[in-house]
């Protein structure tokens, strides 16, 4: 996975001593800030990856009017070949384990503007995919692999956009695509995955406007946010990140242009009927938010830094590092400078309400496709066949290791032994549920015929739910949970007299709703590995003492 090939040689050779290597800079010899910066830069001395004349290595191309440098040429032939390279490893391994919880609880929602824990947008891709590939988990998946190849094309067009060449470029989407997390979200069908696009998206064309004087590619970001919206409105959080940056950073000025207004005027309008489902439920989202801050909260904080070092990979650290370090000293990127300020303060938010670490993961992104620009400059003076070693060797370790702990390449049954389950939460919560659902319809089975005449499952989760639905739904009688939107699709029917409790409780827990409840047993995945659903009980209780209607908002439940 380290195919970070070049393009043509012109692209990569020496610079022209009199350009400079991102658009809006100055000739060689000035000292100007970007334009509408709000002040000067202090000192004019050359920033990091930048040699004495103040001109990169990427080899951006030749100066235009005014000192403007040209934007380098697509790299589409080495694009395209760590493109291809990505998609053939997600694709080769995208059906291993089995369903995660998240892409179970998709396929339950109903058709819908919004749902209490999050939008539609997603759920709605899932279904899609589900229907036209006939029910397959491989099917279910490309559309997760099609998102990571959007956002490595993304990252590299970020490069381009702040100089550089075939090499950044290639180095930015080799890196990005081949990131911990990224490879997760290329995995597993989740709604982390469509909004690194998004905010990569927004990115780019906030980008383009501020240092290309484009001012109408604020419309577009607006549309992308509006679309954003239906996938997770934690693209907000990008929104406030940005305001706070161009106010502190500056261009100032950008915030009175009235293409920006109307971008964000455009989001209003594309996210309306969302916004409109979410003040008419009374903002169900805000209370999803406070319920994960106060369930895993304080665990978040705590492992928050340590995973912004592990998210891409740690051998890749430095890139987005030396992209963040870039973006606040490099003059020419002074109108961008608030990409930079922006995740900083994304992660001061994140951590303040106990949001998860990969939040920010987006902006994240976008530091590390700068930060790649400056790699590039790196790569191109000096030792050059020393530091092209080292950067080859940093990739493909960060390639390889990124690779085992994100996709099922160990076998299941050694999983468990491995400290991978620890790291990757979706590997762990992919395994077990065909074997789970049999146990449970096995408690069920050995009902006498009268109950299960009068029985329903109800489970503490939607992963629970979501696999007796998928796999089980034929052997079982009706399935239930209390938890997030399922909470709103019960309760159950008075009728119903008989329970199957999957997580619920333990039976003695339970008696205080139920006159009799016996345990008939408890879920084991039968590999090892130590996930929610290891060790729960399965509960079978009778003679409720209450209604389903006043015993439903005790089920009912966030997290």
């Amino acid at each position: 996975m380290t195919e970070h090939a070049v393009g043509p040689a012109a692209t990569v050779g020496s610079p022209d001593p009199n350009a400079t290597d991102v658009p809006g800079a100055a000739p060689h010899g000035a000292n100007a800030p970007g334009p509408d910066s709000g002040g000067t830069d202090s000192g004019g001395t050359d920033s990091p990856g930048t040699d004495s004349a103040g001109t990169s290595a990427t080899g951006a191309g030749g100066t235009g009017g005014g000192g403007r440098v040209a934007l380098a040429p697509v790299a589409w032939r080495p694009l395209g070949v760590v493109a291809g390279l990505v998609a053939a490893v997600l694709l080769a391994t995208n059906g291993g384990y089995g369903y995660h919880r998240d892409e179970l609880y998709f396929l339950m929602l109903q058709p819908d503007w919004g749902y209490r824990d999050q939008p539609p947008l997603t759920p709605a891709i899932a279904r899609l995919a589900d229907t036209l590939s006939g029910g397959s988990l491989w099917g279910l998946r490309v559309p997760a692999t099609l998102g990571v190849l959007a956002a490595l094309l993304l990252a590299a067009l970020l490069a381009r956009e702040l100089g550089g060449g075939a090499l950044a470029q290639t180095l930015a989407a080799a890196g990005l695509g081949t990131g911990g997390a990224t490879l997760i979200f290329g995995h597993v069908l989740l709604t982390a995955g469509f909004d690194m696009v998004v905010w990569l998206g927004i990115v780019l064309c906030v980008s383009r406007a501020l240092l290309r004087h484009q001012p109408r590619w604020w419309l577009l970001a607006g549309a992308v946010l509006g679309i954003g919206l239906y996938n997770k409105l934690l693209v907000v959080l990008l929104l406030v990140g940005l305001g706070a940056g161009l106010l502190a950073v500056g261009p100032r000025r950008v915030l009175l242009d009235r293409w920006l207004w109307a971008g964000v005027g455009l989001a209003l309008l594309v996210g309306a009927p969302n916004l409109v489902y979410q003040l008419s439920h009374e903002l169900p989202q805000a209370d999803m938010a406070a319920a994960i801050a106060e369930d895993k909260g304080a665990e978040s904080r705590s492992t928050f830094v340590p995973f912004q070092f592990l998210l891409i990979g740690p051998p890749l650290a430095a890139v987005w590092l030396a992209g963040l370090v870039g973006l606040l000293r490099r003059p020419p990127w002074r109108p961008v400078r608030a990409v930079a300020v922006a995740y900083l303060v994304v992660c001061v938010l994140v951590l303040v309400s106990g949001g998860q670490p990969y939040y920010p993961y987006g902006l994240l992104g976008a530091l590390f496709a700068a930060g790649c620009v400056v790699l590039a400059d790196w790569l191109g003076r000096g030792r050059q066949r020393t530091r092209k070693l080292v950067v080859g060797t940093a990739y493909l370790l960060n390639a390889v290791s990124s690779a085992v702990i994100a996709l099922p390449l160990l076998p299941v049954g050694a999983l468990g032994a491995t400290p991978v389950p620890g790291i990757n939460i979706t590997a762990a919560d992919s395994v077990g549920w065909p074997r789970y659902v049999d146990q449970v319809v096995r408690a069920y089975d050995a009902l006498p015929p009268a109950d299960r005449a009068v029985a329903v499952v109800l489970t503490a989760n939607y992963g629970e739910a979501g696999a007796l639905t998928r796999l089980g739904a034929d052997r079982l009688p009706a399935i239930y949970s209390g938890h997030n939107e399922l909470g709103y699709y019960g309760p159950p029917p008075e009728s119903a007299t008989v329970l199957v409790g999957v997580g619920v409780g333990e039976e003695g827990e339970l008696r205080r709703y139920f006159g009799t409840c016996r345990l008939a047993g408890r879920l084991d995945n039968g590999v090892g590995v130590d996930n929610e659903e290891q060790g729960v009980p399965i509960v079978v209780c009778r003679d409720r003492r209450l209604t389903w209607a006043e015993l439903w908002p005790k089920v009912r439940h966030f997290d």
